[in-house]
C-alpha cells in the first residue's frame, strides 16, 4: 500500500538513521577522549570506582610528595650527624694525642676548643624546612618537640575508611647532639671524669666521715710548695706553701701513703672540735679539709670539657672514654637515620608502583579500545551513509505516484 499521509518506509529509514547517528555520537565522543565510560550515564558502577580510584590517585601523589620532603630532612639529619661522627673522630685523636709525655696540652685544647665550636655550627645547621633532628628541646619539651613524621602512605581499607600511614622518629637524648633546655644531649651530657683522687677518713667532731679527695704525687706537690716560696721535706710527710712555724701558713699537703699527698688547710691545735679534720702522727696540729680540693671527680661534657697541662692521665683516660662513649651514641644514632631514608626510599618506590597499578586499574574499566572504536567508527559512518540514502528512497516513493496521474 502506497499512501501519502503515512510514508512508512521513511519512517523506518529514519529510525535507523536516529540509531545510527546516536551510536555514531558515542563512538566519536571515545575517540575524542579516549574513554569508554565519560559520564556515569555510560556506566554507573565503573564510573563510579574510576572516580573513587582517581581521587585516592591524588592522595597518593601528595604522599609522593611528603616522603621527598621527609626524605630530605633525613637526608640533611644524617649528613649532619656523619659530619659530626668525623669531628669527634678527630677529638678523639687529639685527646689520644695528649697523652704522650711532654706534649703541651694547651696546644691541643685550642685546637678541641675549635672542633668543638664545629659540632655546634653542624648541629645549628642542619635544618630542613626548620626541622632540626640534631638538636631539640629534650628537657621540658613539648611533644611536638620530640615527636617526628613522616607521612608514608594512604589507604583505603575493605570497609571504605580512608586513613594516613607515618614513618616516626622519637628525638631522644640518645640520638640528639644537643638539648636546647638543658644537658641531655649526646654532646652536652655531663660525665663525671674522675682525678687522680683517694678516699679519706676524717674525724668531725668524734665521728669517721669518708671524703673523695684529688691526689698529687710527692713531685707534684714539691713543685707547688717550693714555687709559692714554702718549704718541703722530701722525708717528712707535711708541706706548706709559706715557710714557717705551720700555724696560719695557708694551704698545705699532708701525706697519707707512699707518693701519695692530699691538700688541706693548716690550724692551731684543737681550734675547733666540730670541724672536719684528719690528723697525722707527724704533727700535733690539726688539717681542715680544703674544701677547694674535695672534689676528686669533674662534670665534663664533650662539647665543652678543657684539659691543661696538668690534666692527669686518669682525667686524660676519663675523657677518652666520654668521647669514646659518645661517639658509639653517634653512630647508633646515623645507623637509625640511614635504616628510615632506607625505608621512605623503599615507600617512595612502592607509592610509585602502586600508582602506576590505579592507573591501568581505573584504564581497564574505563579507557576506550580506540582499534575498536575507529573500526566501528567506520562502520558507524558507512551504516549512516546507507541509511541516508534509504531515507532518499523512501521518501522519493511519493514522488512517483505523481506519475499514476499523467
Amino acid at each position: 500500500m502506497t499512501s501519502i499521509l503515512t510514508n512508512v518506509a521513511a519512517m523506518a529509514a529514519l529510525s535507523t538513521l536516529r540509531s545510527i547517528e546516536s551510536g555514531l555520537e558515542q563512538t566519536q565522543a571515545a575517540v575524542s577522549s579516549g574513554l569508554r565510560v565519560g559520564s556515569a550515564s555510560d556506566n554507573a558502577a565503573y564510573w563510579s570506582i574510576a572516580t573513587t580510584m582517581r581521587s585516592d590517585n591524588m592522595a597518593l601523589s601528595a604522599v609522593e610528595d611528603a616522603l621527598g620532603l621527609g626524605a630530605a630532612k633525613v637526608d640533611t639529619a644524617y649528613s649532619g650527624m656523619n659530619s659530626a661522627i668525623e669531628v669527634v673522630k678527630e677529638i678523639k685523636a687529639k685527646l689520644t694525642a695528649a697523652t704522650e709525655d711532654g706534649v703541651d696540652k694547651t696546644k691541643i685544647q685550642e685546637e678541641i676548643t675549635q672542633l668543638q665550636d664545629q659540632l655546634t655550627s653542624i648541629a645549628e645547621a642542619a635544618s630542613f624546612s626548620g626541622e632540626n633532628w640534631l638538636q631539640a628541646k629534650l628537657t621540658g619539651g613539648l611533644a611536638s618537640d620530640i615527636n617526628k613524621s613522616v607521612v608514608a602512605s594512604f589507604v583505603r581499607d575493605s570497609s571504605g575508611a580512608v586513613s594516613v600511614k607515618k614513618v616516626d622518629y622519637t628525638l631522644t637524648a640518645s640520638n640528639v647532639l644537643f638539648d636546647t633546655n638543658g644537658n641531655t644531649g649526646i654532646l652536652d651530657q655531663t660525665t663525671n671524669i674522675a682525678g687522680d683522687g683517694v678516699v679519706v677518713n676524717v674525724n668531725d667532731g668524734g665521728v669517721t666521715t669518708s671524703h673523695n679527695l684529688n691526689s698529687y704525687t710527692t713531685a707534684q706537690v714539691s713543685a707547688a710548695v717550693t714555687g709559692a716560696g714554702g718549704a718541703f721535706d722530701a722525708g717528712g710527710s707535711i708541706a706548706w706553701t709559706v715557710a714557717g712555724d705551720g700555724l696560719g701558713a695557708g694551704v698545705g699537703y699532708v701525706m697519707i701513703g707512699s707518693d701519695t699527698w692530699v691538700a688541706a688547710t693548716e690550724q692551731s691545735a684543737l681550734a675547733n672540735a666540730t670541724q672536719e679534720v684528719f690528723a697525722t702522727d707527724a704533727s700535733t696540729f690539726e688539717w681542715q679539709i680544703n674544701t677547694a680540693d674535695t672534689a676528686a671527680s669533674t662534670a665534663m661534657s664533650v662539647d665543652s670539657f678543657t684539659i691543661t697541662n696538668t690534666t692527669t692521665k686518669t682525667e686524660l683516660a676519663g675523657l677518652l672514654s666520654m668521647v669514646d662513649t659518645a661517639l658509639k651514641s653517634m653512630t647508633s644514632a646515623a645507623a637509625q637515620l640511614g635504616s628510615i631514608g632506607m625505608r621512605i626510599d623503599m615507600q617512595q618506590e612502592f607509592v610509585a608502583s602502586l600508582t602506576d597499578s590505579i592507573d591501568k586499574g581505573v584504564g581497564r574499566l574505563v579507557d576506550a579500545d580506540l582499534n575498536e572504536e575507529s573500526t566501528r567508527l567506520k562502520a558507524l559512518q558507512t551504516q549512516q551513509q546507507l541509511a541516508v540514502q534509504s531515507l532518499s528512497i523512501a521518501n522519493s516513493s511519493s514522488q512517483n505516484i505523481l506519475t499514476l496521474f499523467r
